[in-house]
């Protein structure tokens, strides 16, 4: 089932105070980032955290599963929760990265 837009703001609204919040629609699902960084990923209404040590402590009771076939293991954050979702982007925030842009491939045309 995929993921309304109603609860992908829900989610945006219960964590806009850790920093800017947008989303993007990825594969039908959507990444969550703050301070343009990729830190919340939405599946089937599903909020998941990627498995990292610097949450661990945080994320010791959470429930755990795959956002999509082949994907590795992630936590299942408890959105609802403002205080947990507030402390674990604060830590992700320190560890995650921006991405870098990808660079557009060049197209070769035929001469001959």
């Amino acid at each position: 089932m995929a993921t309304s837009i109603d609860y992908i703001e829900f989610v945006c609204g219960q964590v806009r105070d850790t920093g800017y919040v947008r989303y993007k629609k990825m594969f039908g699902e959507y990444m969550i980032y703050v301070n343009d960084k990729p830190i919340l990923l939405i599946c089937d209404s599903i909020v998941f955290v990627k498995i990292l040590p610097c949450i661990d402590s945080l994320m010791a009771n959470a429930e755990r599963g795959f956002p999509y076939k082949g994907a590795k293991e992630h936590y299942i954050l408890d959105v609802e929760d403002k205080e947990l979702a507030s402390a674990v982007i604060t830590e992700l925030l320190e560890v995650i990265p921006i991405p870098k842009p990808r660079k557009k491939k060049d197209v070769k045309k035929d001469t001959k």
